[in-house]
């Protein structure tokens, strides 16, 4: 098994390698396997970036993400953020944006509204993420549900048997309705989100519960 103190190495050294980090300013500290980021970044987005990079690491459990969005210069006005992140939304999804509204207080951002698919959702905060002023983002859109349970599972079931970075044999499916509800065990923290990101391309699904774990004694 990986020790504390590797994986801490491992996870530095991923955000050195990160383009959009300054890594002199976010530390990192493990215990259990558990990751735990702390320092400060000059976006939202850069936040994002620090934390998927540290979940792409073989040996990471968990990651409790404590890095402070620090505006500096970037500190915009409420009305000004929520131009900017309509104007990228409707970049984005030119369609679909008509269903999702933005409001923005005290640069905290938030989506609400209602979309077909969950790629449209994602698509959504990832359009926003970076607007200029942002300083936390909640994706509170939902998804209009299309499938039986039985579609569900079974289109999620293929998906998994695709894909090379899933190990399909590991993990357990239950479809109730249009809620998905993972189980097993899985290397990596990546490949636990990978798992997650299938399930929710299944048309219909609305919800996905992931109680995958990580076994980092598979991680190399």
């Amino acid at each position: 098994m990986v020790s504390d103190s590797e994986v801490k190495k491992r996870v530095e050294n991923e955000l050195e390698w990160e383009p959009d980090i300054d890594a002199a300013d976010v530390g990192v500290t493990v215990k259990d396997h558990v990751v735990t980021l702390t320092g400060f970044v000059r976006g939202f987005g850069d936040k994002v970036h620090a934390e998927r990079a540290a979940k792409r690491v073989a040996g990471v459990a968990g990651v409790a993400n404590d890095i402070e969005v620090r505006l500096g210069s970037s500190v915009r006005p409420d009305p000004d953020i929520a131009h900017d992140a309509v104007a990228a939304l409707k970049a984005q999804l030119p369609v679909s944006s008509e269903g999702i509204k933005v409001i923005v207080e005290d640069g905290v951002l938030r989506l609400e509204g209602q979309v077909e698919w969950n790629y449209q959702r994602e698509r959504a905060e990832a359009a926003v993420r970076h607007v200029r002023g942002v300083r936390s983002l909640r994706n509170q859109v939902t998804i209009k549900p299309t499938a039986s349970a039985g579609e569900v599972r079974q289109k999620i079931v293929l998906a998994f048997q695709r894909s090379a970075n899933i190990d399909a044999g590991r993990i357990t499916i239950e479809a109730s309705g249009s809620k998905v509800k993972l189980s097993g065990s899985v290397r990596t923290w990546a490949e636990r989100d990978d798992a997650e990101r299938a399930a929710w391309k299944a048309p219909g699904v609305t919800a996905v519960e992931n109680h995958i774990t990580i076994n980092t004694a598979l991680a190399i």
